[in-house]
């Protein structure tokens, strides 16, 4: 070989190398859940105590469901309770973080501005400030600066970036028909009415119509529904089908129809109307989860691992748990439990729902999610349509990143990327074991070889990338779920333990876990005597 072809050789080595180093140089973590603990207390692997301190209610688990018990029972001046929570942080899949550059989510990030049919979470965030005043008529008027800022959203395709979700750029005449003709039908749903005045699809869903005519659409999917009408629109069926990996951890041929139209139409007052604003914080939904946590902060527990809650005479109720800190085992004697956590785990936790309920949770299907925090020192240049609230990979099975410094009107500089991929396989017991299976150096490359379609220089911003795995994220509402007997039955009290979560909707929402905490904590107010007026 000549000298100066080998001199060449190496130079290109060199930069290689330099490239490979630049795409390896930061860090990260795996930041949680506790699994490790998880599945000891799903095998029953954790000591049991011998001694039970008496309190009036226990809540189990500190997510969205059992803080909004919390701050019900709060709001009429209850104090006789505590809450347990498993992780270090309460919120659940809700929760949020902080580093030196700004608040983010490490999950759920929005809500949809309530109309004011939503008595409960219009009174939270008017109790946050999102909410300055109100109309004649009663609707809330929200704080500009809750309100998502444009650019609300963009697309990345062919190369570049578009504005909205919905891919115009080279739409035929037919695609915009298909569009237009899904949306007409979304209307008719918005204005029906069963008839009791109830409508089909509003949130939470404890106040939409349960007549036979929304019933049927649960015993299809989303897709047979959309085939029957001829809609077939690639681009139609794409932005459909994002919907459903959003907010339900399925694809169109795994969801509910019900489900899917609900996604559109529960978000609109009247047909023909825009979808309802977002409101939106750095933090996501943490905002909403750290604000109800302050009221009751001296009854909660954290890394208290609840191990066992069991019926031991008529008036007592024996809640076993393992605390994570000192290693031992406590107990609580309550007259009354809030069982704010997922099915999986009350069948787990609540020996006697075996007898009770033999189906168990085999109706119940959960997508689990992978979450990373990227944290940029700097942005990466890019061509055309500026950064957005949203930012969506059209190509791609993840669902693209939420901007963290957006809503602090920070447009240049540092900011904090949140990514979001969810696991949409029918077998979601091998999906979880897939996702529990990749350590922080492949979930690091599986996030990167995704962003890098849109960001092929995005490495060298990264200061650190973390991650969070979500065995259990989001129930699924795959059809003949959310009108079955399994779903009903599971909402009902049993043997003084009351249940909240968002499985007891079959939809994963904030407004959900909400509604069924304070029905929870209301339905043990009313058993104590202590009636009032309901917040829902």
């Amino acid at each position: 070989m000549r000298r100066r072809n080998f001199i060449a050789g190496t130079a290109a080595l060199g930069l290689g190398c330099d490239r490979f180093r630049r795409r390896k140089r930061f860090g990260g973590e795996i930041a949680g859940p506790s699994l490790e603990l998880g599945h000891k207390i799903r095998d029953l692997q954790l000591p049991q105590p011998t001694r039970f301190d008496e309190v009036e209610v226990v809540i189990v688990g500190g997510g969205a469901a059992g803080l909004s018990a919390a701050w019900r029972f709060e709001g009429q001046g209850f104090k006789n309770y505590l809450l347990l929570e498993l992780e270090p942080q309460v919120g659940g899949t809700s929760k949020s973080g902080r580093n030196g550059i700004s608040a983010f989510p490490w999950g759920a990030h929005y809500v949809p501005a309530p109309n004011r049919e939503n008595r409960a979470l219009v009174k939270l965030l008017k109790e946050m400030g999102a909410v300055e005043s109100f109309t004649e008529q009663g609707d809330p008027v929200f704080a500009e600066e809750a309100l998502v800022r444009a650019p609300e959203e963009r697309i990345f395709a062919s190369g570049q970036w578009w504005e909205g979700l919905y891919l115009r750029a080279g739409s035929t005449a037919d695609d915009e028909r298909q569009y237009h003709l899904f949306f007409a039908e979304v209307d008719v749903w918005v204005a029906w009415r069963d008839r009791e005045g109830r409508r089909a699809f509003t949130i939470p869903r404890s106040k939409c119509s349960d007549a036979p005519e929304p019933q049927a659409l649960d015993r299809q999917s989303f897709k047979q529904w959309l085939d029957k009408r001829g809609l077939t629109s690639e681009r139609l069926l794409w932005l459909l089908d994002y919907a459903c990996r959003d907010d339900y951890g399925t694809r169109l041929e795994s969801t509910s129809a019900w489900a899917g139209i609900f996604y559109f139409a529960a978000r609109k007052l009247n047909p023909g109307e825009e979808s309802r604003p977002i409101i939106a914080w750095p933090e996501g939904n943490g905002a909403i989860v750290n604000h109800l946590a302050k009221a009751c902060s001296d009854r909660i527990h954290t890394g208290f691992a609840v191990t066992q809650v069991i019926r031991v005479s008529p008036d007592a109720i024996h809640v076993s748990a393992f605390d994570s800190k000192t290693g031992t085992a406590v107990g609580w004697k309550a007259k009354h439990v809030i069982f704010a956590g997922p099915q999986h785990l009350a069948q787990h936790l609540i020996p006697t729902l075996w007898t009770e309920r033999p189906e168990g949770v085999s109706a119940f299907h959960v997508a689990p999610w992978l979450v990373a925090n990227i944290s940029l020192r700097e942005r990466p240049k890019e061509e055309g349509m500026a950064l957005a609230w949203d930012n969506v990979l059209r190509d791609s099975a993840g669902l693209g990143y939420v901007v963290a410094t957006h809503q602090s009107y920070r447009d240049h500089g540092p900011t904090v990327l949140t990514y979001y991929y969810p696991f949409t396989g029918l077998d979601d017991r091998a999906e979880r074991q897939r996702l529990q299976n990749m350590d922080w150096q492949t979930c690091a490359n599986f996030v990167m070889e995704d962003l890098r379609k849109a960001h092929p220089d995005l490495d060298r911003h990264i200061a650190r990338l973390d991650i969070m795995r979500w065995g259990h994220a989001m129930i699924q509402p795959r059809p003949n779920f959310l009108f079955s007997e399994a779903l009903r039955r599971a909402k009902e009290p049993h043997q003084g333990i009351h249940f909240a979560h968002t499985d007891l909707s079959g939809i994963a929402l904030f407004e959900e876990a909400q509604d069924h905490g304070l029905r929870a904590a209301e339905e043990i107010l009313n058993d104590m005597g202590i009636v009032s007026p309901s917040w829902r």
